[in-house]
């Protein structure tokens, strides 16, 4: 048995996402006071791909629907941590450059799923 959510491309690549970005935390070296950001760029990384399956497990397509738009805010919040990491130099500018390619990517996934599930 298959939970519901694995079918979902998107989620596949969110999950990837995070992934790659918790490998790119361990390569930071930084001083001790900013683990916070560190701890928040891997909780709101993995937040997209878990708010995409918590979406799919809801019974209904609004349910889903507020789901996907939260996973989407949670890619913004990531997204806008890659910025200031890359802007301390804690990630290169090639670096986010992938992740920005990476994540346009996963918003456009996530707002064709919104729109495929509007479709009456």
């Amino acid at each position: 048995m298959k939970f519901g959510y694995e079918d979902l491309v998107v989620w596949d690549k969110a999950v990837d996402f995070a992934c790659k970005i918790i490998k790119a935390v361990d390569a930071i070296s930084t001083d001790r006071k900013h683990y916070r950001l560190l701890e928040q760029i891997e909780s709101s990384s993995t937040s997209i791909c878990m708010n995409l399956a918590e979406g799919k497990g809801r019974y209904s397509k609004k349910e889903f629907i507020q789901y996907c738009y939260i996973a989407r805010g949670s890619l913004y919040e990531t997204m806008t941590l890659l910025f200031v990491f890359k802007r301390m130099k804690w990630i290169t500018e090639s670096d986010y450059l992938e992740f920005e390619s990476a994540g346009k990517e996963i918003a456009s996934m996530i707002m064709g799923l919104v729109k495929s599930l509007k479709k009456p």
